[in-house]
């Protein structure tokens, strides 16, 4: 078992902006890099940004923490491999979409 702080090489902050929890990660390339190139943990993010996901779902699907996350998606935004979107502010204070996200973590 490689420690989470081994994975990101010491690293507790990503470089470049900051990413939010429910930020939206996409691959941009369909085929899958050289993998000698890339960490195993990076290869399972593409994979992953195959469809789109967010930052939360993407470290709970790989059982890692959010902060080697955020890392390892700077990794990959910064060589071209995933695209993020940001949360438009404006939709976050929406009343009516708030209710339905907790209506539906209620019924979870």
């Amino acid at each position: 078992m490689v420690r989470p702080y081994a994975l990101v090489r010491g690293r507790t902050k990503p470089a470049g902006e900051m990413l939010d929890v429910i930020s939206m990660v996409y691959s941009l390339r369909r085929s899958v890099p050289d993998p000698a190139d890339l960490e195993p943990e990076h290869l399972a993010v593409i994979r992953l940004c195959r469809n789109p996901a967010s930052v939360a779902d993407l470290a709970s699907a790989l059982d890692l923490p959010l902060g080697v996350i955020r890392i390892l998606l700077a990794d990959l935004r910064d060589r071209g491999l995933v695209g993020i979107r940001r949360p438009r502010p404006e939709r976050l204070t929406d009343i009516g979409l708030l209710r339905q996200v907790a209506d539906g973590l209620r019924r979870l």
